[in-house]
């Protein structure tokens, strides 16, 4: 028969159990602020500010007035001014911009020609089809009525072409596939790594490694090795089953592809190592891990925009190794750069890499100490 005063008490102690555990007890007030904060500000989509590169072929009075135009309606903001197709295909490539506006030498008369029927487009939109939402952001763009002189619109809307770079068939699944092997290794790599000392100290094994000749250098080194491999099969795993089963098209180099991808299995490797060596128990490193999830997924520009989000969640968003990977593996897989031209974002990498593997060490060896 049950009892309701014994499922009371199991209850009154778990509340104790929970109240003693200061980590898990932070958490359960914590995170939702934490992430209704974030989120509440960061997911906006009401695109804004988006980096573009312009090419003036005209230089004239009337393709400036329309590029301030552009520029007033805070959708674009012109980062740069270039002087060929040639330097626009390069900065898509490697990221700086992800949106373009190619102006022709003849922009006037094209202009004129569209008022008498002409069916010429005066200018021409050029977006990152790699990326989510921008396109949608482009046909918005088209409908503006952005270009006036003397209280008479010249420009329609129908006089502007908008082409989509990298995904021409304007396909979901090109720009969701190669950036989930990003979201599925940061899932994969922090959760295992995230329990390893934790799990070694509630099983008693981390007493007896401590009186072993290995170091505590070597033993973080030991742990995470098998997971490298682990996460350069799973890359492979998502990249041939993209290309089989939703024609993803693979651009880029293996070789760049596969050092991207090891460079950020490390960065996601040693974040999971700085989560176990401050969690007590696997309940609060599994906790953590999934703490470091959410903002991944949606702050990295997997699912919105980046150059869309505010400022202040952009520079959160920067101390994320999946932000920075999203633009390696695009860049990589779909817009055929080379692992050179994303020389930015290895840096990064490469320095949370050390900055998590150097406190994750000095944690360890307090902990051993």
């Amino acid at each position: 028969m049950i009892s309701v005063a014994r499922i009371a008490a199991v209850a009154h102690k778990e509340f104790l159990q929970l109240a003693r555990d200061r980590v898990t007890f932070g958490l359960i007030i914590g995170v939702p602020l934490l992430l209704i904060t974030l989120f509440g500000y960061a997911i906006n989509f009401d695109v804004r500010h988006l980096r573009a590169a312009v090419l003036d072929e005209a230089r004239s009075s009337a393709s400036r007035e329309f590029i301030a135009e552009l520029e007033a309606s805070q959708v674009l903001d012109v980062t740069q001014h270039v002087k060929s197709s040639r330097e626009i295909d390069a900065m898509m490539r490697d990221s700086t911009v992800v949106f373009a506006v190619a102006i022709p030498a003849d922009f006037e008369r094209r202009l004129i020609d569209g008022q008498i029927g002409g069916n010429r487009p005066a200018a021409q939109i050029l977006v990152d089809g790699s990326q989510p939402s921008l396109e949608n952001v482009a046909n918005a763009l088209k409908q503006l009525p952005v270009f006036q002189r003397h209280g008479q619109l010249l420009l329609a809307p129908q006089r502007f072409e908008v082409r989509v770079m990298y995904n021409p068939e304007r396909r979901t699944a090109v720009q969701i596939v190669p950036a989930l092997v990003g979201m599925i290794l940061h899932m994969t790599m922090v959760l295992f790594t995230a329990g390893a000392i934790v799990r070694e100290r509630e099983r008693g094994n981390l007493e007896l490694l401590i009186t072993t000749p290995v170091s505590p250098a070597e033993l973080m080194a030991g742990k995470l090795m098998p997971y490298v491999l682990i996460g350069l099969i799973q890359t492979t795993v998502i990249i041939t089953v993209g290309n089989a089963l939703f024609d993803v098209p693979i651009n880029g180099r293996l070789i760049d592809l596969y050092l991207a991808a090891l460079i950020y299995i490390a960065a996601t490797l040693t974040l999971g190592l700085v989560i176990s060596t401050i969690a007590q128990t696997q309940f609060q490193a599994f906790q953590m891990a999934f703490i470091t999830m959410l903002p991944s997924v949606l702050l990295s520009g997997f699912m919105f925009p980046f150059d869309g989000m505010p400022r202040a969640a952009q520079w959160i968003a920067q101390a994320l190794p999946l932000t920075h990977f999203n633009v390696m593996v695009r860049g990589i897989v779909l817009r055929g750069a080379a692992l050179t031209e994303l020389s930015p974002q290895i840096w990064k990498l490469t320095l949370f890499f050390a900055i998590a593997l150097g406190a994750a060490r000095l944690r360890f060896r307090k902990r051993l100490d």
